[in-house]
């Protein structure tokens, strides 16, 4: 093996091509036509278009990536996570290829793919399964049937499926059928597979996992469990290790029932078992992914092993160098994941450029990331763009030092969930161990963030308006400021969709800014700049904020208490009042049109799903927002539709 490819995008290239270039291969990235200027694209040695910005166009299509390894000369794949990771038909043409393909063998991809045979493998070996139907038998009656006899709440599962694509949880018989139904839509969208299995669901379980290795010598071994519990929409967003739940015994018989599964499908390379831990301790197997896992950071920091580097050891053959009882773990370690999406929105997936980002100091924590100044967030893919994983002697520490790290990272012009994430942090229950999986839908409200900005952020983004621009511009202060005692100028800002008139008011000796906004006060004194910011006395206390203005004239502020977005509308015209509740339903987001459910002339009621759009692998519907009857349909399946635009229309 000497020239590797890295089948992938995003930060899971970014992570396996450093780790490969510092392994002394060569190294060749894949991009889309709208990854052009990726971060990954510039880390490679080559790099080879494979197609649109459509995945199923580009990174999904086998031959243009096979070729590309031809074409570069590489002899070996990697595949990251996600994408065509768990593909048994692209493992199969690597190596038909005479390429090595840097995961497990093909068969075993096949097996572990599909979740039906994959509980069975697990019963085959005494690892225990949650109660359910896997079988071939996927007529409507037949699901009904079988779900009738499982008894609910129940999970519905793609067969096919990962990643929470394809599942649902339903409480009752009365949504059975539209449960059944949405979730074989997704699944036939997201894998080209519509059939699923079903489970009993387990509430108040935990999401524990074990990190696996296996070499072409028949040894395995397994590095510990990593706690996944606390998700949103089945989509992990805080992970750790070890888990809080987890103790000698237990962790023994997870090791065990895990390197035993993985034994009977003959495993090469690092994979993951997934299981479900009940309240009573216990515990029943869910699936393998047969990956590298986007958590994989929480067992390397425990763990002092480097899992990509690994990988490419037991691709070129070679047998593994420890047994399980030979791994030790030191201290905790705790990931949190970047989304670019609105949790104030309803967690929408957000588009945009990127204006501004810093990572949190290295010394605090590691952070996997794929961000550039000037980089689009496309809507055609995962909204995940940066991983902060903090390492503690204790749990408590590496919690502390994560939520440093949090506040420390910068991201500017697309918005994002960090402050979401620092909220999950925070919370009582998470800090204590105790979170599970219905953590997230148990505390919604507690973990709401937003709310109005406090005063001092309303002076320190006047101040920034008032006097940051002149100042570039080669001014001292305010713009047609006078040399008087005191002067003034007036603003109408909008503050992450608040609206105020702002009065700043400079004194000149000694030099003092005082912000007046609608019965609200705050001064300014000892400004500090630097090129992205500006901290100041405010109120006796120095605070701080981060800022950068973006390409539509926003300004984007970050202060300890979040993210905001500032609008100058002191010069924009009046009398423009926005269309509220008028059954003209336009897009939230950048999406692909996947289901139109009405023509001209349809009658809906408020309420009503009239069309499905897909972004970032998410289906989002849209909703009627009054009784009525459909008069124009704008959109068609398959669409490319943008934020603002016009989908249907309703009277």
């Amino acid at each position: 093996m000497r020239h590797v490819l890295v089948a992938n995008r995003g930060e899971i290239a970014v992570r396996v091509l450093r780790a490969a270039r510092a392994a002394g291969y060569v190294t060749t990235a894949v991009y889309s036509e709208a990854d052009a200027a990726a971060l990954h694209v510039g880390l490679a040695d080559r790099s080879v278009c494979v197609g649109p910005p459509a995945v199923a166009a580009s990174y999904l299509c086998v031959e243009r990536i096979v070729a590309a390894a031809r074409a570069t000369g590489a002899d070996a794949v990697h595949p990251g996570y996600g994408m065509l990771a768990e593909n048994a038909g692209f493992a199969q043409a690597c190596v038909d290829a005479g390429l090595t393909f840097i995961g497990p063998r093909p068969e075993t991809i096949a097996l572990m793919a599909d979740k039906g045979a994959a509980r069975r493998a697990a019963g085959a070996v005494g690892v225990p399964c949650v109660p359910g139907y896997d079988g071939e038998d996927q007529a409507p009656d037949r699901l009904i049937s079988e779900a009738q006899r499982i008894g609910f709440p129940l999970m519905v599962k793609a067969k096919a499926g990962g990643g929470g694509r394809g599942m649902r949880r339903l409480a009752s018989s009365e949504a059975l059928t539209e449960g059944l139904e949405r979730a074989r839509s997704e699944a036939e969208a997201a894998f080209g597979d519509g059939r699923l299995m079903l489970e009993r669901a387990i509430d108040g379980g935990r999401h524990v996992e074990i990190q696996v290795v296996g070499d072409c010598h028949g040894h395995v071994a397994h590095l510990g469990e990593r706690d996944c519990s606390v998700q949103r929409r089945y989509q992990k967003l805080i992970e750790e290790s070890p888990s809080p739940a987890v103790e000698a015994s237990l962790r023994a018989q997870l090791g065990q029932a895990a390197v035993a599964l993985a034994r009977a499908c003959d495993y090469l390379g690092v994979g993951t078992v997934e299981f479900l831990l009940a309240g009573d301790g216990q515990f029943y197997f869910l699936e393998m992914n047969t990956r590298l896992q986007v958590e994989h950071p929480v067992t390397e920091a425990v763990t002092g092993l480097d899992l990509v580097r690994l990988q490419f050891e037991v691709a070129e053959g070679k047998p593994l160098a420890f047994s399980s009882e030979d791994v030790s773990y030191r201290g905790h370690a705790i990931e949190a994941r970047v989304c670019t999406e609105d949790p104030e929105a309803g967690f929408v997936p957000q588009t945009g450029r990127v204006i501004h980002f810093r990572a949190p100091d290295t010394a605090l924590a590691r952070t996997d990331h794929c961000l550039d100044e000037g980089q689009l967030i496309s809507p055609h893919y995962d909204s995940m763009v940066a991983k902060v994983v903090a390492h503690g002697a204790d749990r408590s520490e590496a919690l502390r030092r994560l939520d440093r790290a949090l506040a420390e990272l910068e991201l500017l012009g697309v918005r994002h969930n960090r402050d979401y994430l620092r909220s999950v942090l925070c919370h009582p229950e998470f800090a204590a161990g105790h979170a599970t999986t219905s953590f997230v839908t148990a505390h919604a409200e507690a973990l709401r963030t937003g709310g109005e900005a406090p005063a001092h952020l309303w002076a320190l983004a006047a101040l920034v308006l008032s006097d940051y621009a002149p100042r570039v511009a080669g001014h001292g202060g305010l713009a047609g400021f006078s040399n008087n005692a005191e002067t003034s100028a007036l603003f109408c800002l909008e503050v992450s969709g608040e609206s105020a008139e702002v009065a700043v008011v400079r004194t000149r000796r000694p030099p003092r800014w005082t912000v007046l906004r609608e019965g609200h006060s705050a001064t300014v004194e000892q400004p500090v700049w630097s090129e992205r910011g500006l901290s100041g006395v405010c109120d006796g206390v120095r605070r701080s904020v981060t800022f950068a203005s973006a390409s539509d004239g926003a300004l984007w502020l970050q202060s300890d208490e979040g993210v905001f977005v500032v609008v100058d509308r002191t010069h924009a015209p009046t009398g423009l009042a926005e269309e509220t509740g008028s059954g003209k339903l336009a897009s939230g987001i950048e999406a692909t049109v996947i289901d139109v459910r009405v023509t001209v002339g349809t009658d809906v009621a408020r309420g009503e799903v009239v069309a499905v759009l897909e972004a970032m692998k998410l289906q989002h519907q849209v909703i009627a927002d009054m009784d009525g009857r459909v008069t124009a349909v704008h959109i068609a399946v398959g669409d490319q539709v943008g934020i603002g635009q016009m989908l249907l229309e309703v009277e």
